[in-house]
């Protein structure tokens, strides 16, 4: 709880109770929520906040660079906390599901491409598609 304050304070940003919740549940979850699903974890704890809040705080995280969206082509984002190494992304056509794939060569990608087309790449976002080891699985 500590740390996640210090972030917020280093960001210049109010510590509110539902401020501090959202990027709570964010650093402790891997499973890639949309704003729906982060208000429904939240709503039990805080049942006085609204969506409309839970957008503006996602909107001010990623705004500060402590969370980023993730678009699948669902028609909405979700979100992760900006921990750990650049990574890319698995949707699982199938349920829906996304999951980190870490790729060692995504420096070398970004360098690659720098260097082809003469440009400055701030980021790459690589996202994959398919079906998940578990659906395939069920399918067996």
């Amino acid at each position: 709880m500590v740390e996640i304050a210090s972030e917020l304070k280093k960001n210049k940003l109010k510590l509110t109770p539902q401020r501090l919740a959202i990027y709570r549940f964010l650093k402790e979850t891997k499973s890639h929520p949309s704003a729906d699903d982060i208000y429904k974890a939240i709503f039990k704890s805080f049942p006085s906040i609204s969506l409309a809040t839970v957008y503006k705080t996602l909107k001010t995280l990623v705004d500060v660079e402590l969370i980023s969206e993730i678009n699948v082509g669902e028609g909405s984002f979700r979100y992760e906390c900006n921990i750990g190494e650049p990574h890319s992304h698995f949707y699982c056509n199938k349920c829906n599901k996304v999951e980190d794939i870490e790729l060692k060569t995504l420096t070398s990608i970004k360098e690659d491409l720098e260097k082809s087309t003469n440009n400055k790449i701030d980021s790459l976002k690589i996202y994959l598609f398919g079906t998940c080891k578990n659906c395939l699985d069920k399918n067996k």
